[in-house]
C-alpha cells in the first residue's frame, strides 16, 4: 500500500479544536511513539495516564520527526500543529493522512460488554455469505480490542486497497474514551448489553455507560441497532440521536441440540447447536447458550438492516465457524463435556455457566475452573465468585492474569464472594483454591465424571498468562488437551 505525502496545512484543516498551524513541513507518515519514529513523521505529543508526549518531542525531532501535533507551543523550531486536544486529533488527522479510507467501505461497529467478538464474527460470515469482502476487527485480530486510531486508520487503508467492502469491528469503551475511532462514521452501531466493567478506568457504571454511549451519536454513527431487552440498552434507545432498530432476545424461540456427548463432525463442525426461530425462519446456529442466540440475533438484524437478504442471513450464520473461545467445547472421547470461554466479568461467567448447566446430562455436575486478572477492576471479584458459587456444583478458583499483582490476594478476594453465598451450588459441592492454573485445571478434569461439564473461564484464546511484566507460554485449550491425552492413558487419578 503506497500513501502519497500530505502538507501539514491539509493535515490540520481535519484538525478538530485547532488552535494554529505554525510552520510547512511534508508528512509523509505518522507516530505517537518516539521510539519508532520515521523521517518525515508528524508526531502526535499526547499526553497519558503515565507519560506526556511532549516530553519526547526532541527525540522523535532527532530521529527525523518533519512536524508535531502539540497542546501548546514548544520552540524546538519545528513546524508545529496544535490543538486543544492531541488525543482528540489524532483520529480525523490519521483519517485524512490515509484517504478516509472508511468513508469508501460499510463500517459496523459493535459496542457492549458481552458478545463483541462473537457479534463480529457472525457479521463476517453473513456478509461473505451475502457475496461481499468483508474484514473482522477485535480481541481476536490484535493486542487492543480497538486499535489506537493511527493503526486502526493505516490498516482500514490497507483493506480498502486490497478490495475489502465491508469492516464489522468492537469498539471498546476505552478506544470510545480516547477517541480512537473519531474520524470514523459507522454505518451502523450495535448494542450488545452492559455490566459493570472496567470501574478501575471508568470509575463508575456511569462513566462506563457514557463512553459506550458516544457511538450511538450523529458524529459517530448513522444508524444503531440495540439490544431492547438490556436495561441500559433500552435507555440508550430512548436517548439515541439516530435512527434505530431496537430487537430484543427475550422473545427468540431456541431449541438446544445437545447429544450426551458434544462431538466435532469431518470437518471440524460440531454436531451440536441450537436451532433459533428468526424473520419466519428456522436458523440452524453451530453455537450453544442462549447468550449466543442473542449475539446472533444482534448479527441477524444488523445485516438486515445493511440490505442482506433474510436467505443470506440464514446463510450465513448457519456456515458460521464457532469463535475460538467463546463457549468453545473441546472435542475428546471422554464421557464428560468440556468447555472453555473467556467470560471474565460477573454476568458473562453466569451466562456461560447458564448455557453448561443444559449440556449436563444424567446426575452429572457442573464444575468450574476461573480467576481473575491482577491490575484491574477488583471490585467484580467476589461478584464472580457469587455468581460461580450459585451456578456450580463445584468451583475450583485459581490465577489468572495475575500482572503484578499477588494471585493469593486476587483469590482471596474472589473467595469472599463465594463465602457469602453459604456453600457452592445447591448441593453444596466442593470449592478449592489452587493457585497454578494447570494444577487447577488438572483437578477439575481428574474430578470428572459421566454427565459432567467442565467450564474453564477467563482466558478464552489467550496463549499466554500475564506475570509481571512477562508473558508465559499457557492456552488452556492445549492444556486440557494434554491432561485429557495423559488421562486416557491412565496417567493421572482422581
Amino acid at each position: 500500500m503506497t500513501v502519497p505525502a500530505r502538507s501539514l496545512a491539509e493535515l490540520a484543516a481535519a484538525a478538530p479544536e485547532l488552535i494554529g498551524c505554525r510552520g510547512q513541513a511534508t508528512i509523509t507518515g505518522l507516530a505517537h511513539d518516539s521510539r519508532v519514529v520515521k523521517p518525515g513523521d508528524l508526531f502526535f505529543c499526547v499526553r497519558g495516564k503515565h507519560h506526556d508526549g511532549h516530553d519526547f518531542a526532541a527525540d522523535a525531532l532527532g530521529r527525523g520527526a518533519a512536524a508535531l501535533v502539540v497542546e501548546r507551543a514548544l520552540g524546538l523550531g519545528c513546524p508545529e500543529l496544535e490543538t486543544a486536544s492531541v488525543r482528540r486529533a489524532m483520529g480525523p488527522v490519521s483519517s485524512a493522512f490515509y484517504g478516509h479510507p472508511a468513508r469508501w467501505m460499510t463500517m459496523i461497529g459493535v459496542t457492549g460488554t458481552n458478545g463483541k467478538t462473537t457479534v463480529v464474527s457472525l457479521l463476517g460470515s453473513i456478509l461473505a455469505a451475502a457475496g461481499f469482502r468483508p474484514e473482522v476487527l477485535g480481541t481476536l485480530t490484535g493486542s487492543l480490542t480497538t486499535p489506537e486510531s493511527l493503526d486502526l486508520q493505516r490498516r482500514l487503508a490497507g483493506w480498502l486497497s486490497a478490495g475489502v467492502d465491508v469492516v464489522a469491528m468492537e469498539v471498546s469503551s476505552h478506544a470510545l474514551h480516547q477517541h480512537r475511532v473519531d474520524g470514523i462514521r459507522f454505518d451502523a452501531a450495535v448494542f450488545t448489553n452492559l455490566t459493570p466493567e472496567h470501574l478501575d478506568y471508568h470509575r463508575t457504571d456511569e462513566g462506563y455507560f457514557a463512553a459506550k454511549a458516544r457511538l450511538f451519536t450523529p458524529d459517530l454513527a448513522a444508524r444503531a441497532v440495540i439490544n431492547r431487552g438490556d436495561e441500559h440498552g433500552d435507555r440508550l434507545a430512548h436517548q439515541s440521536r439516530i435512527p434505530t432498530v431496537g430487537y430484543d432476545p427475550r422473545r427468540l424461540m431456541v431449541r438446544f441440540r445437545t447429544p450426551p456427548q458434544a462431538k466435532l463432525q469431518a470437518g471440524g463442525r460440531p454436531s451440536w447447536g441450537m436451532v433459533m426461530r428468526w424473520r419466519g425462519q428456522d436458523v440452524r446456529l453451530p453455537l450453544m447458550g442462549r447468550f449466543n442466540a442473542a449475539n446472533a440475533l444482534a448479527a441477524a438484524e444488523t445485516a438486515l438492516l445493511l440490505g442482506v437478504g433474510v436467505p443470506e442471513v440464514v446463510a450465513g450464520l448457519e456456515s458460521a465457524v464457532p469463535v475460538p473461545g467463546r463457549f468453545e467445547v473441546i472435542g475428546s472421547n471422554r464421557p464428560f463435556t468440556v468447555v472453555v470461554d473467556y467470560a471474565h466479568t460477573p454476568d458473562g461467567l453466569a451466562q456461560v455457566l447458564a448455557a453448561a448447566r443444559e449440556l449436563v446430562t444424567g446426575s452429572g455436575c457442573l464444575r468450574v475452573v476461573f480467576g481473575c486478572g491482577g491490575d484491574r477492576d477488583a471490585g467484580k471479584r467476589p461478584m464472580m465468585g457469587r455468581a460461580a458459587a450459585r451456578l456450580a456444583d463445584q468451583v475450583i478458583v485459581t490465577s489468572d492474569n495475575p500482572r503484578f499483582e499477588d494471585p493469593e490476594t486476587i483469590i482471596h478476594n474472589v473467595l469472599s464472594g463465594v463465602s457469602e453465598t453459604g456453600g457452592v451450588g445447591e448441593r453444596g459441592g466442593a470449592l478449592v483454591a489452587l493457585v497454578d492454573r494447570r494444577a487447577a485445571i488438572a483437578r477439575g478434569l481428574a474430578e470428572a465424571s459421566e454427565g459432567d461439564v467442565v467450564v474453564v473461564a477467563g482466558k478464552g484464546h489467550e496463549t499466554v498468562q500475564v506475570v509481571e511484566d512477562r508473558e508465559i507460554p499457557f492456552d488452556d485449550r492445549a492444556v486440557i488437551r494434554e491432561i485429557l491425552g495423559r488421562k486416557s492413558q491412565g496417567e493421572f487419578a482422581r
